[in-house]
């Protein structure tokens, strides 16, 4: 198997980082080199990735054999995005390039990975432990963040010292977050990187902390301490955003191009056009690392940033796990509303193991690629 490996110096990944930003005033040449070195770097981090989700798939399913995960590579919007928002980081210490996450049944079965990473994972080095689960962010965000760097012998060598971050989250912090995800991809705002309108930083917020309070873990900062106090406020809010209305308005199953993807498949180029309600869906086999990764770059380079399109390269180990593991990308938010509905109504917050399959669309209506989604799981 072809992995891509270092094409530049770091002196000059960090020059490529420092013009991101201005994409859109360089000139042709600028902008294509630019992005080349970018994508190169980006690139690099796909074999200790790898090798990381290996390890992750296999841990998690010993604790938890319904265990979703996957792995992607960072978006360039969310690079740019995270540079203008941390100006004085370069983007070779940037540590979330390649990222790999598991979502796992409840918080009991993310403390016991945690638990069993930080005991020791061979020869790599867990340099950054975060625990928004213990301290959630002011967003409503938890989960845990492990940061490593990659250390190795013999062919891995080539990728000492790249940053790799793990997610682990429970199922409904998983369905929360991609909730997020979906609405800023609506509504054009930045809501997981806190910026955005207040009434629905507000309400993710409070939503966060009611599945907190189901967890049995610590309550966002600034939110209501008290159940009833908390759910009336969620209450009034998502009466006045007309929460429930609007996602509803979100398209639940939306037109797949791209019906060639088979359940052997490693890689998957997901482009979302939100305007237009299509997903594209393009799969690269396990041996097509690199020109999964060039199909990605071009991608990127055919984008208007003022787009709402949304590109990204991620890798599961089914078809079927794809609307599991970025519900954000099929606009699929039912779960997410289940859970509001059980939190306003007072009953049980549980979240379902796995999405319902769509009522909307006979079997030998759907497209190739969705009833072998359905098909599978």
């Amino acid at each position: 198997m072809e992995w891509v490996t270092l094409g530049y110096s770091k002196k000059a990944v960090n020059r490529a980082g420092q013009s991101l930003p201005k994409l859109g005033f360089l000139l042709p040449e600028e902008y294509n080199s630019c992005l080349e070195v970018v994508n190169n770097w980006r690139a690099c981090h796909n074999y200790p990735l790898n090798t990381f989700q290996v390890s992750l798939r296999r841990r998690a399913r010993n604790l938890d054999r319904t265990a979703l995960v996957a792995q992607r590579i960072k978006r360039l919007p969310s690079i740019i995005r995270k540079l203008e928002i941390f100006p004085k980081m370069t983007l070779s210490q940037m540590q979330d390039l390649g990222g790999c996450r598991a979502v796992l049944r409840n918080i009991a079965h993310v403390r016991k990975l945690t638990t069993n990473y930080q005991a020791g994972f061979s020869t790599h080095q867990l340099t950054r432990c975060d625990d928004y689960i213990a301290t959630p962010r002011d967003t409503g965000y938890r989960g845990v963040h492990l940061v490593f760097r990659y250390q190795a012998e013999g062919i891995g060598s080539a990728y000492n010292g790249l940053q790799i971050e793990m997610q682990l989250r429970s199922q409904m912090q998983h369905i929360w977050a991609t909730a997020v995800e979906t609405v800023d991809t609506f509504t054009r705002q930045a809501l997981k990187s806190s910026i955005g309108q207040p009434d629905w930083l507000r309400f993710f917020a409070l939503m966060s902390s009611a599945i907190a309070i189901a967890e049995r873990s610590a309550l966002v900062p600034n939110t209501p301490q008290e159940g009833s106090a908390l759910i009336a406020e969620l209450r009034a809010i998502s009466k006045k955003l007309d929460v429930k209305r609007r996602f509803a308005a979100f398209p639940t199953v939306i037109k797949i191009i791209g019906e060639h993807a088979k359940s052997s498949d490693h890689f998957f180029l997901l482009e979302l056009d939100p305007d237009k309600g299509e997903l594209d869906v393009r799969s690269f086999k396990k041996n097509q690392a690199e020109e999964a990764s060039e199909s990605y770059l071009d991608a990127e380079k055919h984008i208007d940033p003022a787009s709402p399109q949304q590109i990204v390269l991620v890798s599961v180990n089914s078809v079927a796990a794809l609307r599991r593991a970025y519900p954000n990308y099929f606009l699929d938010s039912r779960n997410f509303i289940d859970l509001l509905d059980s939190a306003l109504s007072g009953r049980p917050m549980r979240a379902p193991p796995m999405p319902r399959s769509p009522k909307s669309q006979r079997a030998e209506d759907m497209p190739p690629l969705l009833k072998l989604m359905m098909d599978e799981s």
